[in-house]
């Protein structure tokens, strides 16, 4: 946890260091729900999709400037996965429903893209940036499998404001680094396996 807030106090610090007199600074709660898998390096193993929850704050930093900007977060995640494993050709379900827990700060370039006459009741947006998460819950889903204690990842979304306070987004994450590792020991040659997160975010923010 230590490290968790050395580095949202590093990000508050740096916006406000860098943050222009004539920005357009926002924050408030944002919730949403998280579709997790995992991709496997290996085709002996894979997993299901399964759904999680989110919840947390977000700042936003709009500057004046073709209506670019910058949107962070600290979230609560709860994920989910099955875990499937090969035999004779077909997947069989070995881990049901094991949760994950983590702290994640998602750091976002936004664009607003402007509409003449609707602008001030609805704009849609579009954001991409990267995810860094912290495991806080155990470190193993099952005795194989060990989840590793950091995980980043790189978000594409869209979205749409509406009214300028309520900001409605879905995004996919794609992860950069190993979430889980395991050995699989099939009597003759063991094999190492690992697995990144994949994940598909909807979350609705209001900000003041």
């Amino acid at each position: 946890m230590k490290s968790v807030k050395r580095l949202v106090a590093a990000v508050v610090m740096i916006a406000a260091l860098t943050v222009p007199a004539a920005a357009q600074i926002s924050f408030g709660p944002k919730v949403g729900v998280a579709v997790n898998d995992l991709k496997f390096s290996e085709d002996v193993i894979s997993s299901d999709n399964r759904a999680g929850f989110t919840g947390g704050l977000m700042l936003e930093v709009m500057l004046p400037i073709a209506n670019l900007g910058v949107d962070a977060s600290v979230m609560y995640v709860h994920r989910s996965v099955d875990v499937l494993a090969a035999d004779d050709g077909a997947y069989q379900k070995v881990i049901s429903d094991k949760s994950r827990d983590y702290i994640e700060v998602p750091i976002n370039l936004k664009w607003k893209i402007g509409m003449p006459i609707v602008g001030n009741i609805v704009t849609p947006y579009l954001f991409t940036g990267p995810s860094f998460s912290f495991l806080t819950s155990k470190k193993a889903i099952a005795e194989a499998y060990k989840n590793k204690s950091f995980d980043m990842a790189w978000n594409f979304g869209f979205g749409v404001q509406v009214l300028g306070k309520i900001q409605v987004g879905a995004s996919y994450g794609l992860g950069l680094t190993k979430a889980v590792q395991a050995t699989i020991d099939d009597e003759i040659n063991p094999v190492d396996i690992d697995g990144k997160n994949r994940y598909w975010t909807i979350t609705a923010a209001y900000l003041f």
